[in-house]
C-alpha cells in the first residue's frame, strides 16, 4: 500500500538511501521482477545467494523505507515491493522537470514524456 502521507524530501531520501546499497537494489530489482505476488525469504536466500540474516537486515531496511511490504502467511513471510510507493519516489524526482527552462522542447528533453508534460506539450509556433 502506498504511503499514506505525501513524499517529504526526507521520506525520498530515506528512500533512495535504502537502494543505495548494492545488495538492496538487486534484491528490489528481484522483487520488482516477480510482480505483486513477492517471494518468500528461501526463494530469496536461494535465488541471490544471500544469507538469511543479512537478508532480514536488507529487507528491513527496504521495509523501513516503505519501498518493500511484508505479509505472514503462516511460517511464511512474503515480501513484494510496494509499486504505489515506487511510482510516488518517481514523481517526487520528476515532478519539477523543466520549470526552470526557457522553451522546454521534446528535442531537448531526455525525461519520459509521462514525467515531463512541458516537453510534451507544442509550443506556440511549432
Amino acid at each position: 500500500m502506498a504511503r499514506a502521507t505525501p513524499l517529504t524530501e526526507d521520506l525520498a531520501a530515506a528512500s533512495l538511501g535504502a537502494l543505495g546499497n548494492p545488495t538492496r537494489l538487486r534484491l528490489y530489482r528481484l522483487l520488482v521482477r516477480t510482480g505483486p505476488t513477492g517471494l518468500t525469504v528461501g526463494a530469496i536466500v536461494r535465488t541471490l545467494g544471500t544469507p538469511a540474516s543479512t537478508l532480514a537486515h536488507h529487507l528491513a531496511a527496504l521495509t523501513r523505507a516503505g519501498l518493500v511490504e511484508q505479509e505472514q502467511r503462516g511460517r511464511e513471510v512474503r515480501s513484494r515491493p510496494d509499486f504505489p510507493a515506487m511510482a510516488q519516489l518517481m514523481d517526487f524526482l520528476t515532478a519539477e522537470c523543466c520549470v526552470d527552462s526557457a522553451e522546454p522542447t521534446k528535442e531537448d528533453c531526455d525525461v519520459p514524456t509521462a514525467a515531463c508534460p512541458e516537453c510534451d506539450e507544442p509550443r506556440e509556433g511549432d
